[in-house]
């Protein structure tokens, strides 16, 4: 019986899908490593809530649990709301140790995950379309969730000129669905008067959900907008097996004692431009009134959810 055991901490969301894509990837963890026992809890909204999924492997004997957060980037969720959580279930339960691994962050293999999904999309597109657009006419637009840290959205952008070099696209910009700028509604349009045949809206996510959902949408009323333009949507990165494999990578990262966060651009730690007055804020998570109530699917919408709050990990 191993007395170590694997947490796999999702943001949750209202979206059912997102949810069961999320349970998914979870599941698909658990047969990817049969040494560990495995489960998974969420943030908000959606159960089971981390606490609980962190009860269920203490009481299965687990002595060390080794959480990762199910998210690409490490803004507030990573850095403040899942620790939080997680040093107040250590401070608790003194038996269990609690080890916190990293953000999948930019990662070659999701950059190769990235990769397939733009290219099914040009391949359907082509497939439709009689004349072929060379990726010479092509902008690829990434869209980011958007956060209030920096560090995370520059991640974004990083992202994205890594595609462009690496695919030999004419141009590349980001967006973001939220929080920061430009957001899609806005960066859509603008691209479009640069003059390409094709943009490609690739949205870096890992689940659907409200979010993605939207970006889809504001593409498709973008589209109808630049009757002059093709507006091609990309798939995001769900299930694809190199998911899988980077996520494995960040737990045996937690094993090997390299658990490396990105703290040299972190607005908690550093004075970063435009945010200097959040240097040493106090960590804590401000999702305590969401835990655990429910997604859409469920038969009872609760109407005193706080709307600022994200809607996708």
């Amino acid at each position: 019986m191993s007395k170590t055991a694997v947490m796999i901490c999702g943001h949750g969301s209202r979206d059912g899908d997102a949810i069961r894509e999320f349970e998914r990837i979870a599941a698909g963890l658990a047969q990817r490593l049969p040494q560990y026992p495995t489960t998974h809890g969420f943030l908000e909204f959606a159960t089971p809530i981390i606490r609980d999924g962190l009860d269920s492997l203490r009481d299965g004997g687990a002595k060390r649990i080794l959480a990762v957060p199910g998210m690409l980037f490490a803004a507030a969720h990573a850095k403040n709301d899942i620790p939080s959580v997680l040093n107040r279930y250590g401070a608790e339960n003194p038996g269990v140790q609690v080890d916190y691994g990293r953000d999948l962050a930019v990662d070659l293999k999701l950059l190769r995950a990235a990769r397939d999904r733009i290219e099914a999309a040009e391949a359907e597109a082509n497939a439709v379309k009689r004349d072929h657009i060379g990726r010479d006419e092509t902008c690829l637009i990434v869209v980011g969730r958007g956060a209030s840290d920096p560090d995370a959205n520059s991640n974004v952008a990083k992202v994205a000129r890594l595609l462009w070099e690496g695919m030999g696209f004419a141009w590349a910009e980001v967006c973001y669905s939220g929080v920061t700028f430009p957001l899609t509604t806005t960066g859509f349009d603008r691209v479009s008067k640069l003059g390409f045949k094709r943009i490609i809206v690739f949205p870096y996510f890992l689940f659907t959900g409200v979010l993605v959902k939207r970006i889809y949408q504001h593409a498709d009323e973008a589209a109808a907008r630049n009757p002059d333009v093709e507006f091609v949507k990309a798939g995001y990165l769900n299930d694809h097996p190199m998911v899988f494999e980077t996520f494995v990578d960040r737990i045996q990262e937690i094993i090997d004692g390299q658990n490396l966060m990105n703290c040299q651009l972190c607005k908690y730690r550093e004075q970063m431009i435009g945010f200097e007055d959040q240097v040493g804020a106090v960590q804590e998570s401000h999702h305590h009134h969401v835990e655990g109530i429910g997604t859409d699917d469920d038969h009872h919408h609760h109407e005193h959810s706080h709307r600022h709050h994200g809607d996708d990990g």
